[in-house]
C-alpha cells in the first residue's frame, strides 16, 4: 500500500513539473552558475533551474520545443560536452561526450539536427539526436571558430572565426567530399552573426573595429561594411520581419539598432553592464538582452525602444531561447 501511495505522488509530482513550464518560455544560461534557468515571461519569475556542465554559453531547441541542448563550453579548462535538457521535466537526460572536440559555442537546430561550433579545433560539427552521435563535422582552418548559422534548406553553414578576420561559408554541393568551403574576409574580430530572414544576406559585427560586414550570401563577398561604431559588438540579430538590427555592444553598455535597408545607424539605447545575448521574441514586439555584470535580463520594448523591466536569473546570464 505504501508502495502505491509512493508511486502515485511521484506520478503526480511529475505531472505538476510539466504543467508548471510556462507557454511561452524564456530560457537563460548563466554561464557562472552552470545551470539553465526558467523564466515564464509574463509574470517575469524564475520557474525552474536545471544544472548544466560548466560554462554554458548557448542555447538551441528542438523543432517541437521539447528539448533543449546546451554547449558547455568551459572556463579554465575547455569544455567537451553537450547537454540535452528535458524542458517539461526540468532535469538533463544526457550529457554527450565530444571526445576530442573542445569548447562548443554557437548552436543551431536544422532539420532536426543540432550545428555547433568547437573552438578549438577551428571547426563546425553537427549532432543527430536521434541516434546520439556526431555525424557530420568540417574544418574550417581558421582561429576561434565561435558563431554559425545554418540556410533553411541546410546547403550553406556560415560560421564567424574571431582571430582570423573572416567567416567561412561550408556550402554542400558536388564537390570532393560533399562540402566547399570559402573564406570571406571582414573587418577586425568578426563574431555576431545572423542572416537575413530571407537569406540573402549575413551579417556580422566586428568586436574589435566596430564596423559590420553584410555579405552577399549569392557570392559570398562582403557588398558594404557598415560603421556602427560599437566598442565591442558580441550579438547581432534580424528583426523577425527584417528590417530592423540589433547589436548588443559589450563595452559601450548599449544596444545598437540598424535599418536594414539603408544600413545605417538609427539608434543606441543603454541597457546595463556589459550586455551580451540578445533574444527577439517571434512576433518581434521586444528584445530580452542578457547583462552579464548586472546578472539581469532587460525587457527592451522595440516599440518605444524603452526599457521595461528587468529580471535577475543569476550569476552572468548569457545564451537565452525562447519556447513557444
Amino acid at each position: 500500500m505504501k508502495r502505491l501511495l509512493l508511486a502515485a505522488l511521484l506520478l503526480a509530482a511529475s505531472f505538476l513539473s510539466a504543467a508548471q513550464l510556462p507557454s511561452p518560455a524564456l530560457l537563460v544560461l548563466n554561464k557562472g552558475a552552470n545551470e539553465l534557468v526558467i523564466v515564464d515571461p509574463a509574470t517575469q519569475k524564475i520557474i525552474g533551474r536545471v544544472p548544466t556542465g560548466e560554462g554554458p554559453h548557448e542555447i538551441a531547441l528542438s523543432s517541437d520545443g521539447k528539448t533543449a541542448f546546451v554547449g558547455n563550453y568551459g572556463a579554465q579548462t575547455p569544455g567537451s560536452t553537450l547537454s540535452v535538457i528535458d524542458l517539461a521535466a526540468q532535469k538533463e537526460l544526457r550529457r554527450v561526450d565530444l571526445g576530442a572536440l573542445r569548447r562548443p559555442h554557437g548552436l543551431v537546430e536544422a532539420a532536426g539536427k543540432i550545428y555547433f561550433t568547437v573552438e578549438v579545433n577551428k571547426a563546425v560539427a553537427r549532432y543527430d539526436p536521434a541516434t546520439d552521435k556526431i555525424d557530420w563535422l568540417m574544418g574550417t582552418g581558421q582561429d576561434a571558430t565561435h558563431m554559425v548559422v545554418v540556410n533553411k534548406d541546410q546547403s550553406k553553414v556560415y560560421t564567424s572565426n574571431i582571430a582570423s578576420n573572416t567567416v567561412t561559408a561550408l556550402e554542400r554541393g558536388q564537390y570532393p567530399g560533399g562540402w566547399r568551403a570559402t573564406q570571406i574576409a571582414t573587418g577586425k574580430g568578426p563574431e555576431a552573426i545572423d542572416l537575413s530572414p530571407d537569406g540573402s544576406e549575413l551579417w556580422t559585427a566586428h568586436s574589435q573595429d566596430g564596423a559590420v560586414s553584410v555579405i552577399d550570401t549569392a557570392t559570398n563577398t562582403v557588398k558594404t561594411t557598415i560603421p556602427a561604431e560599437t566598442k565591442h559588438s558580441n550579438r547581432l540579430k534580424f528583426t523577425p520581419d527584417g528590417k530592423r538590427v540589433l547589436i548588443s555592444d559589450a563595452e559601450g553598455g548599449e544596444v545598437v539598432i540598424l535599418d536594414a535597408q539603408t544600413k545605417k545607424v538609427t539608434n543606441r539605447v543603454k541597457v546595463g553592464n556589459v550586455p551580451l545575448g540578445i533574444l527577439i521574441v517571434p512576433d518581434g514586439s521586444r528584445a530580452y538582452i542578457a547583462t552579464t555584470q548586472d546578472d539581469v535580463i532587460v525587457i527592451l520594448d522595440l516599440n518605444t525602444l524603452q526599457v521595461t523591466g528587468k529580471i535577475p536569473t543569476g550569476k552572468n546570464p548569457d545564451g537565452m531561447a525562447w519556447v513557444k
